[in-house]
């Protein structure tokens, strides 16, 4: 027990250096990079079409980090308890969270009794909930979104740059392991090995994130959370899919879809929902 709640942590820990370096990568490469070797002009200057990425990559670059800040700004904990209640009988003594009477979770990683419980988020180092699972949501779309537009203008970059041809279905499958093994025996360059390993990185985040967010608005229509499907619990909806999508992304939901904004309220306690 005592290791496995180590790794947790060390996890917990990680993961959002991770998330940081592999911004601060991709921000460097898009601006060293892609834009000025993709849409090069003779004259060295700003093209419409240059500017016209530059706004589309900031734009869905921002929307991540700031759903990302809104996660964590907006955390999904009690406001009211702060001792741990005593554990329900049914307490299946998870190694990361303790369930809770009244639909609540101590989770033993933030150390706090969270409302509505869906799963602790290793990426933003807090627990996922009815407060911010909305911003969670616009965190995964908008961090797909950048990964996947990412990948594009990168396979453009090897297009241009190393004229590498991705006319091919095979291309990209074969495209790793055969770098891989030109990059030990000294054919490619390290720069090329490093950006097409970046490719797959991308792609391997953006579909990891556009499943998270496909996984949780199917969840949150339902009115349920991820620790009841791991407990196999079936909630009788009690609301139509509208209002418990509308109980988490707000009536502003149009605006909170566009802008990392506050949409919904944030009521101190909800110990009368279930989880």
């Amino acid at each position: 027990m005592y290791f496995k709640m180590l790794k947790l942590r060390l996890l917990n820990a990680i993961a959002p250096t991770y998330f940081f370096t592999a911004t601060v990568v991709t921000f460097a490469l898009h601006f060293y990079f892609f834009l000025p070797t993709i849409f090069a002009r003779p004259d060295a200057g700003f093209g419409t079409a240059t500017l016209l990425h530059t706004v589309v990559f900031l734009y869905l670059m921002l929307n991540a980090l700031g759903n990302y800040v809104m996660t964590i700004r907006y955390p999904a904990e009690s406001a009211t308890d702060h001792i741990v209640p005593v554990c329900s009988p049914d307490c299946p003594d998870r190694v990361d969270a303790h369930y809770l009477f009244n639909g609540r979770h101590f989770c033993k990683l933030c150390k706090k009794v969270i409302l509505k419980r869906d799963h602790h988020c290793f990426f933003t180092g807090n627990c996922i909930g009815n407060k911010n699972m909305r911003y969670f949501i616009m965190f995964c779309i908008y961090t797909s979104c950048t990964c996947l537009y990412s990948l594009v203008l990168g396979v453009a970059y090897l297009t241009v740059e190393y004229s590498i041809s991705f006319e091919n279905p095979l291309t990209f499958l074969t495209l790793l392991p055969l770098s891989t093994g030109y990059f030990f025996l000294g054919a490619i360059p390290g720069q090329q090995f490093f950006l097409i390993l970046m490719l797959y990185v991308w792609l391997g985040i953006g579909l990891t994130c556009a499943g998270f967010c496909c996984q949780q608005v199917l969840l949150v229509a339902r009115g349920q959370t991820w620790c009841q499907v791991w407990k196999g619990q079936l909630v009788e909806a009690h609301s139509s899919w509208r209002a418990n999508l509308s109980d988490v992304f707000g009536r502003r939901w149009l605006l909170g879809f566009f802008l990392p904004v506050q949409t919904v309220e944030t009521p101190q306690d909800d110990n009368k929902k279930g989880s």
